[in-house]
């Protein structure tokens, strides 16, 4: 976690502080225990300065846990919708990965489904050899990205939402593991590059290093859809909760995490780590695997999954290729916070978590 300036935090009290103090007078004339509690902070009962402050500090704790304060989530634009998690059987042709795509993403809206989310890699083998290869410019579109020209086609003609799983995209000299997200109309609302790389060595079961062929995205990403506010992860993303509490802060419903997990890590954590995020987060996280192939270099574990806010699994799947359908009920965020309020109970006094990029954004707007 990461901590402001005492600057920053005097300069917040003094604001509330400020705009309370009257309410906290007539408090306090009232509140013998309250100024008893402040008392033993070691602030001078006779000082009404250093009383408000105090105050103001305890009533302030958790706004402060989060900098600059968290925004609510939105009126989301639905309430109830069907998400569908394509979990694809990958191959190593390209034209035909997005042919078998394209088909199960119009089967899937077919069932109803207004949100679609797909794997991490879906159009290429995972391996450090075939990224290079595979790779596409998402910027040029058009023949330079036969994928996501697909994606945009259909949420186009379908009028639904795609959080498009992630391809190796192809930026100059670089390469990124990237997720684009569609609007309605097709257009391309938002793309994610994966933050945090897969670099592990777990001794006579699982390594794999994607800083040897990719770069780091620099960027978290959350966006405004017809399906409501959406943080986008990949894979390895999931396991930075720091991540996750950003777009929570940043007001998101939902988290997509596109993600391959491994037949070492996936069994251990997979299932734990979504429940973990939805419900440090009290929001939806819906992941999506490629269905396994024992025969690829690099097997996938599957188990494809929505995860509700209390940290429940509303629906998954095994490890072969699948559509998964389910409900998403936006109303529930609001009644799961209320009778767990853990959002307002933070120490900010003790501990905050700092979103550098809009902090930095509202220092200079």
């Amino acid at each position: 976690m990461l901590s402001s300036s005492s600057a920053q935090i005097r300069t917040l009290h003094s604001s509330i502080s400020h705009s309370l103090s009257p309410k906290i007078r007539s408090y306090l004339s009232k509140n013998s225990t309250l100024r008893a509690r402040i008392s033993s902070c070691g602030f001078p009962p006779t000082s009404i300065r250093s009383i408000s402050s105090a105050t103001t500090t305890i009533m302030a704790s958790a706004e402060e846990a989060r900098v600059p304060p968290a925004i609510p989530p939105p009126t989301p634009p639905v309430t109830k919708f069907k998400i569908a998690l394509c979990q694809l059987a990958v191959t190593t042709d390209k034209e035909k990965n997005i042919a078998h795509a394209r088909h199960i993403i119009e089967g899937a809206a077919a069932k109803g489904a207004k949100l679609i989310l797909l794997p991490e890699i879906w159009n290429s083998p995972y391996s450090n050899d075939s990224f290079p290869v595979y790779a596409e410019d998402i910027d040029a579109g058009g023949d330079a990205s036969p994928s996501t020209a697909m994606l945009s086609e259909l949420s186009r003609s379908l009028k639904i939402t795609i959080v498009g799983g992630s391809i190796p995209e192809r930026s100059g000299d670089r390469l990124y593991n990237t997720c684009c997200v569609f609007d309605t109309d097709g257009t391309l609302k938002a793309k994610h590059r994966k933050i945090h790389l897969f670099d592990i060595d777990i001794p006579g079961k699982m390594t794999f290093k994607e800083s040897k062929t990719l770069t780091a995205g620099e960027t978290p990403t959350i966006v405004d859809t017809d399906v409501g506010r959406i943080g986008i992860g990949i894979c390895y993303d999931i396991r930075f909760q720091e991540l996750a509490a950003i777009y929570a802060a940043r007001g998101a419903h939902l988290i997509c995490y596109p993600g391959a997990f491994n037949m070492t890590t996936g069994p251990l954590h997979w299932e734990l780590l979504q429940r973990a995020r939805a419900a440090d987060c009290q929001l939806y996280v819906a992941t999506c695997s490629p269905a396994r192939d024992t025969g690829s270099s690099y097997v996938a574990w599957g188990h494809s999954t929505l995860v509700g806010p209390f940290g429940e699994v509303l629906a998954t799947t095994e490890h072969d290729e699948a559509i998964v359908i389910s409900e998403i009920d936006y109303s529930l965020i609001e009644q799961r916070r209320t009778y767990l309020p853990f959002q307002t109970q933070r120490r900010g006094d003790l501990y905050q978590l700092v979103d550098v990029q809009r902090l930095g954004s509202t220092k200079t707007g």
